[in-house]
């Protein structure tokens, strides 16, 4: 807990910083001095390990400043230092690329790795402005690679997944399989038990059927 103040102080700290620079670079003279800037980024970004672009955001809102387009920065900050991506021009043309449209700014990052994960902020600034609203900078974006432990643990829940799905699926037909010999032997039974039932009852009919003979034939027998 204290390791991440101390890396979210050091943000703040760079962050602090790097408004200076931005204000120092871009400071200007203009009588615009009402322009006031407003940039929005999205908190976090996580991007799946099988990719190798991403496309990061922002927005800006401006009011009273002048119609000519704004200056677009990009900066990201690692451990405990900061990187100038785009001031404007891209440190690495062939990674980093700017895009503007109207009020959405976007930066693709190409061959993107891992150490890639960083924060990224996004500067808009508006130069022929003295006014210090007129240079800011969003809250940044949290950009997240996953790495190929990633991968594996994907792949080790899915294995986990199979092996439950398939002791499920052991359970459910042994479970069955049990009830039918279970369900058989009843069956079984109740049809012995008719058949004892039926066996008993003819042989009470034939006993019942052979009685009045024997009396008649003790009556015959007494009469002689």
């Amino acid at each position: 807990m204290s390791r991440e103040v101390e890396e979210m102080a050091s943000f703040n700290k760079l962050k602090d910083v790097l408004m200076l620079a931005l204000h120092w670079i871009l400071h200007g003279a203009g009588a615009a001095d009402t322009c006031q800037v407003t940039v929005t980024q999205p908190k976090f970004q996580e991007v799946d390990y099988s990719m190798h672009t991403v496309l990061l955001t922002c927005t800006f809102s401006a009011f009273g400043c002048s119609s000519s387009p704004p200056q677009v920065l990009w900066f990201r900050f690692l451990t405990k230092k900061h990187e100038d991506l785009c001031t404007p021009g891209c440190i690495d043309q062939q990674k980093y690329k700017v895009h503007l449209s109207e009020n959405e700014i976007s930066l693709q990052i190409s061959n993107l790795t891992v150490d890639d994960n960083a924060v990224y902020i996004c500067g808009v600034a508006f130069s022929d402005s003295s006014s210090p609203h007129s240079k800011q900078t969003g809250d940044g974006t949290v950009l997240t690679k996953a790495g190929v432990e990633k991968q594996h643990s994907n792949r080790r829940l899915g294995f986990i997944f199979m092996i439950i799905t398939s002791s499920l699926l052991f359970l459910y037909s042994a479970t069955v399989f049990t009830f039918f010999l279970v369900y058989k032997k009843i069956t079984s039974g109740r049809k012995i038990f008719q058949a004892i039932a039926q066996e008993l009852q003819k042989q009470r009919y034939t006993e019942h059927c052979q009685q009045p003979e024997d009396l008649e034939d003790d009556t015959v027998y007494q009469n002689r």
